[in-house]
């Protein structure tokens, strides 16, 4: 029974590595980078091993990696990759590819702060050089969720012929050990079931079909519409196919007032101040805020940010008098991403709202930051505002 999974104490990028075997993809391929390696080097000793059936493709880069994944999708496989950093840049050109080729690739991003200068920790740049590029993009608070985000991703990914990336913290999830539950591939295979192939959709030498061919403008545009317009409908999927994911594997009723798979609010109902950020530190302003001082402050955990739940945000953040949007990357010239989207959802609220850049480069977010901050809200910061020290 669901409700009988055992926890167990893991490393982030092996607890990773095992829901992905799990899932059972076809074929595996990725090239090891800082902190994204264990999550690989798991997956290459569970092929070795015998232990999982996939095929393990060795790439010599990034962009080799990216690319024999989106080949064996394109025939057909379900498929997995992971990355990081520099190594998601290594990717780009492959990654549009992927999504304007309606591939339904899944892929973790062990977050990175990017080059230059060189740096291998924890911040979330990486991923926002490609937050335009048509993928399904979730972010992780803690293990748990950053396995069974895994899961769920496969899901709306096959349904919607959508590429999916995950997003953990690198470092801080990736090596960190927490107790979670390991989905087992039988309730797995009762969630998500194997995946959909409708003619002209994959490669098949039976019946020839072509995939990212050269459009010009009278075709083009029209693609790109349509890869838009999926992407916002899968959003009603993601919230469906969330609560049928509670159900079949038995995980507890959440404390949280909203909990719909694309968003998160704790807090109380009627806030006057809400902190609005995305993965591990989460857990960190959760803590914080349990001070009976700051019983007036809910915090907002954007969990999709591709597609943006533009509508949630705005029904929760409606009347809210004070807004902190707290971002592990800079905008550089303007404002944070995460800073625009809230904006956007809130256009003619009148509601301060701050943008707050932390934790670049690894740099520690402390409760004494989280406190910092929730200070330093005022209608007259006009411009981002960096927490250094």
């Amino acid at each position: 029974m669901p409700n009988e999974q055992q926890k167990q104490l893991l490393e982030g990028s092996h607890a990773i590595a095992l829901t992905v075997a799990n899932i059972q993809p076809t074929v595996v391929s990725a090239y090891p980078i800082t902190p994204q390696t264990h999550i690989v080097e798991d997956l290459a000793e569970l092929f070795a091993s015998g232990q999982s059936s996939f095929e393990y493709v060795r790439a010599e880069s990034e962009f080799s990696a990216a690319s024999i994944v989106l080949g064996a999708s394109a025939a057909g496989a379900r498929v997995y990759s992971a990355t990081s950093g520099q190594g998601l840049l290594l990717m780009n050109e492959v990654v549009y590819c992927i999504a304007g080729m309606r591939l339904p690739v899944v892929m973790t991003d062990a977050n990175r702060a990017i080059s230059a200068p060189i740096n291998i920790w924890n911040d979330q740049s990486d991923i926002m050089t490609i937050r335009d590029a048509g993928w399904l993009q979730f972010f992780a608070e803690n293990h748990q969720e950053a396995v069974d985000q895994h899961v769920l991703a496969y899901k709306i990914a096959e349904k919607h012929r959508l590429p999916a990336m995950v997003n953990v913290d690198g470092f801080i999830l990736t090596h960190l050990f927490e107790p979670v539950i390991i989905p087992s591939a039988e309730l797995i295979k009762k969630f998500l079931p194997p995946r959909p192939l409708a003619t002209g959709e994959t490669l098949n030498t039976q019946n020839p079909s072509t995939l990212g061919g050269f459009y010009g403008p009278e075709y083009y545009f029209e693609v790109r519409e349509k890869l838009h317009e999926d992407l916002l409908a899968s959003l009603k999927d993601i919230k469906n196919e969330y609560q049928n994911f509670q159900k079949v594997f038995g995980r507890p009723k959440s404390s949280a007032l909203i909990d719909n798979g694309a968003l998160e609010y704790c807090g109380p109902k009627k806030p006057k101040t809400v902190i609005v950020a995305m993965g591990s530190v989460i857990g960190t302003i959760k803590e914080t805020l349990k001070d009976k001082k700051y019983s007036d402050v809910g915090v907002l955990k954007v969990k999709c940010f591709r597609p943006f739940p533009l509508s949630d945000v705005k029904s929760i953040l409606k009347g809210v008098k004070k807004i902190a949007i707290l971002e592990k990357a800079s905008g550089n010239g303007t404002f944070s991403p995460l800073y625009l989207e809230i904006s956007s959802a809130l256009r003619g609220e009148k509601t301060v709202i701050n943008n707050f850049i932390g934790g670049l480069g690894g740099r520690d977010i402390s409760r004494g930051t989280i406190q910092k901050m929730l200070k330093s809200i005022s209608e007259k910061n006009i411009k981002p505002i960096f927490l250094g020290k």
